[in-house]
């Protein structure tokens, strides 16, 4: 478990499309049917496909439920620590200004973000 670097990007880029990279990883979809479908979600709720609650909304219309990191040390417990926890399933975590999916206890990414803090994050039950 651990660090696995990724790029669901079709054109390898690093362009500020984490957010679309996680949820794309996520749902098992397409890159691009996960941008398509955030920004028909922005458009519908007339905002940004960045925003927080419009991917949000896009997630829970997929049966994706949010909860909040512990506060018991927060800024000490890391995405890796999450992971570690999180041995089966898939998540979302949001840290401030990235977002990166956390799947059967590794982060999937294009850089290691292990060492970051999440904040809340997404799951879907069973």
């Amino acid at each position: 478990m651990g660090f696995i670097q990724h790029n669901e990007n079709p054109d390898g880029r690093n362009v500020g499309d984490c957010t679309i990279r996680a949820i794309a990883k996520a749902l098992g979809q397409s890159w691009e049917e996960t941008y398509v479908g955030v920004a028909i979600q922005g458009y519908m709720m007339r905002d940004m496909p960045s925003a927080n609650h419009v991917w949000g909304a896009y997630l829970r219309s997929r049966c994706f439920d949010r909860d909040m990191i512990p506060n018991s040390c927060p800024d000490c417990y890391t995405v890796a620590d999450f992971a570690a926890e999180h041995p089966e399933g898939t998540y979302i975590l949001a840290l401030s200004g990235h977002v990166v999916c956390v799947q059967n206890g590794d982060w999937i990414d294009t850089w290691d973000s292990g060492g970051e803090i999440p904040l809340y994050y997404w799951h879907k039950e069973a």
